[in-house]
């Protein structure tokens, strides 16, 4: 039986190796990874993090937006029997760092590397993503993580099997205590959602948010692994709205604060109160009509409307958090999308994207 992550995404690379797994996109240009290569990789990574001395019960910090690479090493100490803290690299965390006097760090660029080496009790470890301006020659420890893995040929242990191991521990911004969440609570969860809402291999799922929140895990990353379907990251924040339409992703999580977001991105495109075509789109967007003017809206407001959101292939989406405004809830369900929270058995079923803040806080 799978009782950890890295069984499961070992499961996915024995029955279905040669399936996309993942994507991610460098340059404009979209690259992809089987289950098969991923599983390489995630043990390559995991032999590298051996031979630095991770083992069972430590823990690696990572700060760092949504990228491939975090959620690779993040799954290879976790293969270890390591626990993984993930920060918001858009927040001020010199005072938790302090507290917690880190071993191993990922760092994803020049002011994450800033807020690790502020703190007076140096990690052994430090890898960072992008090295503009990141001098690694004056700062013993600091290494780039393209490097961690070249020239390791030895293989790592065997995957730990204990599903009561803590796999991933959140920190709130305010003074509650840490959330720590096992390797059994996100499958068991993750096996829930994929019978909810009915989640296949053929989902297509945009990551393009911070991995410092407990939702992403619970309702992103353990599904993904779960279900085996195919998570794409946006090459950067500024860009996951292009990515999106791009995609037309099947799968999107996001929060109240990113649903609105992309509806204020949508109305801000919409024509000019008391033009002929405002007054089209108002005409399209009224709920509870005649068929045949709902049938004609869709197809000439409600569709090329939902291509620009990068939308129109949403299935699933998920709300976790806050339900949404008023607002905004009825925006959406104009659309057709009636976004609610899967845990709550009073919430409608849910169905929209999220970018950002909406997007995994993620589309």
């Amino acid at each position: 039986m799978i009782q950890t992550l890295p069984q499961a995404l070992l499961r996915q690379a024995d029955t279905r190796g040669s399936a996309i797994a993942l994507r991610y996109k460098r340059l404009g240009i979209w690259h992809a990874r089987s289950w098969s290569e991923l599983a390489q990789d995630v043990s390559r990574l995991a032999a590298a993090l051996h031979q630095l001395g991770l083992s069972r019960g430590a823990d690696l910090l990572i700060i760092s937006q949504a990228r491939s690479e975090a959620l690779l090493l993040a799954l290879a100490a976790q293969w270890l029997g390591g626990s993984v803290t993930l920060l918001d690299p858009e927040l001020d965390n010199r005072q938790l760092l302090a507290r917690l006097r880190p071993t191993f760090v990922l760092a994803e660029a020049l002011d994450a590397v800033q807020q690790v080496r502020s703190i007076d009790s140096q990690p052994r470890v430090v890898l960072y993503l992008d090295g503009r301006g990141v001098n690694a020659s004056e700062n013993p420890g600091l290494s780039a993580f393209a490097e961690l893995s070249v020239g390791v040929t030895a293989a790592p242990p065997a995957p730990v099997t204990e599903t009561t191991a803590t796999a991933f521990v959140f920190h709130p911004t305010t003074d509650a205590p840490a959330q720590r969440l096992s390797h059994g609570q996100l499958l068991e969860g993750a096996r829930k959602l994929v019978t909810r809402e009915a989640l296949s291999a053929n989902e297509e799922a945009l990551a393009a948010r911070v991995f410092a929140a407990s939702g992403q895990a619970r309702y992103l990353l353990a599904p993904w692994l779960s279900a085996g379907f195919c998570l794409n990251f946006p090459e950067a924040l500024a860009t996951r709205d292009t990515d999106r339409r791009e995609l037309g992703p099947t799968l999107v999580l996001g929060t109240r604060e990113s649903y609105a977001r992309l509806e204020h991105w949508a109305r801000e495109r919409l024509p000019l109160p008391g033009t002929l075509s405002h007054r089209l789109y108002r005409w399209a967007m009224v709920p509870q009509v005649h068929v045949f003017r709902r049938w004609l809206g869709y197809w000439l407001i409600r569709r090329p409307l939902l291509d620009v959101l990068g939308l129109s292939r949403l299935r699933v989406p998920l709300l976790v958090g806050p339900g949404l405004t008023e607002e905004s809830a009825e925006f959406f369900a104009a659309l057709g999308i009636c976004p609610g929270n899967w845990q709550e058995p009073s919430t409608p079923r849910v169905l929209v994207d999220a970018p950002s803040h909406l997007i995994s806080q993620s589309v």
